[in-house]
This record gives structure tokens, C-alpha cells and sequence, in this order.
């Protein structure tokens, strides 16, 4: 029986790692593709989103039937539960990345160079994420911890960025719809790293068995 189960949460792991993967490049290709004007890019989100939310069912499923036939007790039943939340965390990081895309049409023509200040969003967002899914690769509770503490940071960047957009505002009137939009897109990314911490927080709980949740 313990064979099984390990086997099985051998199987969760590997699914997990892959929607993890999922998510960094939907959101690495939704960024790239507003930098670059690629939409092709774009598109390239917009599907790993879809295979983000394929991945989510395949997981929860997996989930269920792992508790109703294995019954896992103690820590197997802690990694089972957080990773149920952990999918439901990186489902709304896919579709971060598809509302990224879907923004993009509309500030294609903003000179990519007014765009700086996001770049260093994009960044911690992506160094946030990244980190999250390899803390629970490695079962790394200092790494973990480490990604939750960067939220304040990409919180400090989003502020940041709504004071230098507003002075953009007044210097290109003509495009200010066009920089309220990038702003949708900056919210998009603090709201990655709202996830990313979720995720880390989980982690911490798989391995820790304590919850300190930041209310994201």
C-alpha cells in the first residue's frame, strides 16, 4: 500500500512541476510578446493557458482519487491538500497571462521604451513564480520563504510604476487610454506575484504543517 502511494504522489509532483512550468511560460511569453509587439508570442500564452486549465482538472482529479483510495494520513495528506490549492493558484496565474495578451492589442502602438518601468515588474513577478514552484520541487522551506518576502518588493515596484505613470499621463495626453492599460498589465503581474506567494505559503504548509496566510 505504501508503495502505492508513493508512487502516486510521485505522479502529483511530476504533474505539478509541469502546470508550474505552464504558468512561467505563459506569463514569460505574454510579457515578451507586449515588449516585442509579437503577437505570435501572445498566441503562445493564450495556449498555454489552455493547457494550464486542462492540467488543473487532470490534477484535481488525480487529487480526489487519491484521497478516496489511498487515504493518505499526516504529511501525504498535507502535500495532497495544498497542492489541491496550489492548481487553483496557478489556474488564475494562466489567466493572468490570457488578460496580459488580450491588453496587449490595445498598446501596440506605445513606443515599447515607455514600457521600462515594467520590465522590472515582469522580472520579480517571473523571479517570484519561478522560485514558488522550485520550493516545492525541492521541498525548500528557506526558498519558500524567500518568495513570499519578495511580494513587498513587487508591491514597493507596482506603487512605483503608478506614480511614474501618471506624470507619462500628462507628457503623452494623446495616449493616455493606451498607459491606463499598462497599468491593467502591472496589476495583472502584482497579482502573479499575490499567487506566487499563495503557492509559497502552501509549500510552507506541506512542510510545516502551519498556515501563515497573507490574505491574497
Amino acid at each position: 500500500m505504501r508503495t502505492t502511494l508513493d508512487a502516486q504522489l510521485q505522479k502529483l509532483n511530476d504533474e505539478l512541476i509541469e502546470m508550474g512550468a505552464l504558468c512561467e511560460e505563459a506569463i514569460a511569453n505574454a510579457m515578451k510578446g507586449l515588449f516585442e509587439q509579437n503577437k505570435a508570442l501572445g498566441k503562445q500564452a493564450l495556449e498555454c493557458d489552455n493547457q494550464i486549465d486542462n492540467k488543473e482538472r487532470d490534477i484535481e482529479e488525480h487529487c480526489l482519487k487519491l484521497l478516496l483510495r489511498q487515504q493518505p494520513v499526516a504529511s501525504d495528506l498535507r502535500k495532497v491538500s495544498s497542492a489541491l490549492r496550489m492548481i487553483s493558484d496557478m489556474e488564475r496565474i494562466g489567466d493572468h497571462a490570457t488578460d496580459i495578451v488580450e491588453i496587449s492589442h490595445f498598446v501596440f502602438d506605445v513606443n515599447p521604451q515607455e514600457m521600462t518601468h515594467l520590465h522590472t515588474m515582469a522580472q520579480t513577478a517571473l523571479k517570484m513564480l519561478t522560485c514558488s514552484i522550485d520550493s516545492f520541487v525541492k521541498q525548500d522551506l528557506a526558498m519558500a520563504q524567500q518568495t513570499i518576502a519578495m511580494d513587498d518588493e513587487l508591491d514597493a515596484l507596482f506603487a512605483s510604476f503608478k506614480t511614474d505613470l501618471v506624470g507619462m499621463v500628462q507628457q503623452m495626453p494623446q495616449k493616455g487610454e493606451a498607459l491606463l492599460d499598462l497599468m491593467m498589465i502591472a496589476k495583472y503581474l502584482e497579482r502573479v506575484g499575490d499567487h506566487a506567494t499563495n503557492i509559497a505559503e502552501w509549500v510552507e504548509y506541506c512542510l510545516t504543517g502551519v498556515h501563515k496566510s497573507g490574505g491574497n
